[in-house]
């Protein structure tokens, strides 16, 4: 693996677990106003983020690349609160800066890791011309 790869790696891999004890945190010990239960704050906060976790530390350009819709996730629930809660600005901003690393990270990670193992799409036309050759030789 390339330095440059290995770096957005590390961003990617401590950007997720940086979310994932911030969210943590946040929910469960500096939450004062509502209560949620337990069950509640796993499933809604945290088991998203422990959804791509193992492939993540197992440095999987696939999943790096999925797990950036769950970033996402993220992204509009601090924007959400950002602007909602003026009380929970704070909060919201480290979890808008680590969703902002996590996605950067396994982005850059997800495409130069998949150019290094040689994956990717076959541009169009390279498809369609295979396609021809496999349906024109059945005939």
């Amino acid at each position: 693996m390339a330095s440059k790869t290995r770096q957005f790696r590390y961003l990617a891999l401590v950007c997720h677990l940086g979310l994932l004890v911030w969210i943590s945190a946040w929910q469960l010990l500096f939450t004062t106003g509502q209560s949620y239960s337990l069950v509640f704050i796993f499933l809604m906060y945290v088991l998203p983020l422990l959804l791509p976790l193992p492939g993540v530390i197992k440095a999987k350009p696939y999943t790096h690349a999925w797990a950036n819709f769950i970033a996402l996730y993220y992204l509009l629930h601090g924007l959400t609160v950002f602007y909602a809660e003026p009380d929970a600005r704070w909060f919201a901003s480290i979890e808008i800066l680590l969703v902002i690393g996590m996605f950067t990270g396994c982005s850059v990670f997800a495409r130069l890791r998949g150019r290094e193992l040689g994956l990717g799409l076959k541009k169009l036309k390279e498809e369609m011309k295979e396609e021809c050759e496999h349906f024109t030789k059945r005939s």
